[in-house]
């Protein structure tokens, strides 16, 4: 499945079930091990199962695969493989702390040039 049709079939997925705070992570240049990493918020454990749910009957029924989901059992932090796009259910708290957003988007840090030698200090 392309994934530009696998990413709007998880998105319209999330919306369905109220997710908030979606992001689209374009990952082809950063790995090889897939395309897109999204990420969405939930209110609560009840609501990531949910939506985890959601997202993989969607992708099923479109004919995609499911590769495997994990940590359904405590519904803070699910994450759904599907291969080419990996999503993150999360609540708030545990987003805000592992801040996934910058982890992936990040570009590396510059160094400062270190200062000529015998340069004034």
């Amino acid at each position: 499945m392309d994934v530009r049709k696998l990413q709007k079939i998880v998105v319209s997925a999330l919306e369905d079930i109220k997710a908030h705070d979606i992001t689209v992570i374009n990952t082809t240049k950063l790995t090889a091990l897939f395309d897109r990493v999204i990420i969405a918020s939930a209110d609560s454990a009840r609501q990531t199962k949910a939506l985890a749910r959601n997202v993989q009957d969607k992708v099923s029924e479109a004919g995609g695969d499911v590769v495997g989901i994990e940590g359904e059992d405590g519904g803070d932090w699910i994450l759904v493989d599907l291969g080419a796009v990996v999503v993150h259910i999360m609540q708030p708290a545990v987003r805000s702390y592992y801040n996934l957003e910058e982890l992936w988007q990040a570009k590396p840090a510059r160094r400062a040039a270190p200062p000529a030698a015998g340069a004034a200090r």
